[in-house]
């Protein structure tokens, strides 16, 4: 017998009456990158001790998105509709933040806020979404915004357009995926008995696979829904040289490493770009140029 299709796109009802300010929000999360500043410095941090710093600095991003979002106002609501109403985050439950009115608490929409450090060694995101479908209402959605320092290996934070999908959706496809999409056994998940949107810290809100002896069950990047997403951002520039090359390039050093194994590792690495560059020689010239300055002083 044939797996079930896969859960169809989830969209906001007809019988909303925020459609026009969902849509203008959609339009702001993504222009956010143009706005986003911040008051972080790394200077003189290792390289192979960004990685550690990712959680931290990741929790002070997405603050910094909310404060974004709000200084934003004038795009999501040109007319002043909404006033009374700011985001806030609530970190601990679902969603991360909310579109929220000053005095009575009435909420129209939230956000799932997730930050991806963009040269982190595992080379996706790594957050767990495992919040039950029935407590995402259709205009929440799961908001994943890349990051990287300005100058990669030092500077301030920059955020680049983001990936957005409903919450509602990602979390019937999260499920869809572990019993029926992946080639494994099937594997059931137990739904949580949560049907109220915009939960209490505390409240049970988690689904959970039967048998999860990796941990990955809300692995929601090895689901597939992100594939295309990580593919583009991959291949985006920093300081002129694509994402990935300089992730590869940062997996070169550890505590362990010499520079025996740095020059070999490096060799390894041009060979491999120059096989994906065909016909750029030029380029990767110039990018090994570069590269081989920055391993002299790391």
């Amino acid at each position: 017998m044939p797996p079930p299709p896969e859960p169809p796109s989830v969209t906001i009802p007809a019988s909303w009456p925020h459609g026009p300010l969902f849509d203008r929000m959609r339009e702001a999360l993504l222009a956010a990158p143009a706005y986003f500043k911040s008051e972080i410095r790394i200077v003189g941090v290792p390289s192979t001790d960004i990685q550690a710093l990712g959680p931290i600095l990741g929790a002070a991003i997405e603050q910094r998105v909310v404060d974004t979002l709000n200084g934003m106002r004038p795009v999501w609501d040109p007319s002043g509709e909404y006033a009374l109403y700011s985001f806030v985050r609530q970190p601990q439950t679902f969603p991360d933040v909310l579109l929220r009115r000053h005095g009575d608490g009435d909420v129209l929409m939230g956000v799932e806020l997730k930050g991806w450090y963009l040269l982190a060694k595992e080379e996706e995101p790594s957050f767990r979404f495992t919040t039950t479908p029935k407590v995402c209402n259709p205009q929440d959605l799961m908001v994943v915004y890349p990051w990287h320092l300005s100058e990669v290996i030092s500077g301030s934070p920059e955020i680049i357009e983001p990936y957005i999908e409903h919450a509602k959706y990602i979390a019937l496809y999260r499920n869809w995926h572990w019993e029926h999409g992946r080639q494994a056994t099937a594997n059931p998940v137990v739904l949580s008995t949560a049907a109220t949107p915009y939960p209490v810290k505390g409240d049970n809100i988690s689904d959970k696979a039967t048998s999860d002896q990796g941990g990955n069950f809300g692995r929601i990047a090895r689901s597939g829904l992100m594939d295309n997403f990580k593919n583009g951002v991959n291949v985006r520039l920093l300081t002129g040289i694509p994402a990935k090359h300089w992730r590869a390039f940062l997996k070169i050093f550890t505590q362990s490493s010499t520079d025996a194994s740095v020059a070999a590792a490096l060799k390894e690495l041009e060979r491999q770009v120059r096989s994906d560059a065909a016909g750029n020689e030029k380029v990767v010239d110039e990018i090994f140029d570069r590269l081989r300055a920055i391993a002299a002083v790391l």
